[in-house]
């Protein structure tokens, strides 16, 4: 695993629990409104030191009793074929596991859950199936996307779905879309743009993030589908 950074505590990227959040560096997409790109651009991630896994198990030890569980997202931790043997160590460790994922590699997230390595999936469904590529920016195959989806949906796990909404590129129409694709699901939650300092697409930086009423009223019109449908600002 080629771990990006460390975030030591956070009371909001494991709902419910005080985790931390390790970040591993790669990515298969470019999202254009990504605010990661040092943890998905080859050339941001050789301008950054990599964090050794020993320094990982020194901190999480040193976190045992004060942690429920740790996060692991990115870039996209599916890329790494030793995910499952990092995660079992960190399980060994006393701690709950989220994945924070893109989706893309469902026989990666399988594999994870038939060998009881996850407590709960967090899958970022990005656009509608028609334009998956335009929003995240690489190839994709959407089939890939949709048999994730599908293997959540079984309910073997506790997960969410979400979508960050982006003016000009994800708006209420492609939500509309994507809950035609994903309902009924238990959880689903809709992330507004901002505009950070770092982004992947300098045009990006220049958006004006939808205004919360949009969200608002999107919000109501597809609550029904779902068991818990939210705005995370």
């Amino acid at each position: 695993m080629k771990i990006g950074g460390i975030q030591k505590s956070t009371l909001i990227d494991y709902p419910g629990k005080v985790a931390a959040t390790i970040f591993v560096s790669g990515c298969n997409f470019r999202c254009p409104y990504c605010h990661n790109p040092e943890l998905v651009l080859p050339e941001e991630i050789k301008k950054h030191s990599l964090i050794p896994e020993k320094k990982v198990w020194e901190f999480l030890e040193s976190r045992r009793g004060f942690l429920d569980g740790v996060v692991i997202c990115g870039g996209e931790p599916t890329i790494y074929d030793d995910l499952p043997d990092f995660a079992e160590r960190i399980q060994e460790m006393g701690f709950l596991i989220k994945l924070d994922t893109n989706g893309s590699r469902p026989e990666m997230l399988e594999r994870m859950m038939e060998l009881n390595l996850l407590d709960y999936v967090a899958m970022d469904v990005k656009a509608p199936k028609k334009k998956y590529k335009l929003v995240v920016g690489a190839e994709v195959d959407v089939a890939q996307i949709e048999k994730s989806v599908k293997l959540l949906k079984k309910g073997l796990i506790d997960f969410e779905f979400r979508t960050t909404l982006v003016p000009g590129l994800v708006e209420k129409k492609d939500v509309l879309e994507i809950v035609k694709w994903i309902a009924p699901a238990p959880k689903y939650f809709l992330q507004n743009f901002r505009r950070p300092e770092r982004i992947i697409d300098a045009r990006f930086a220049k958006i004006k993030p939808f205004l919360d009423e949009y969200l608002e009223k999107l919000e109501k019109e597809i609550m029904p589908h779902f068991d818990v449908c939210r705005i995370r600002r």
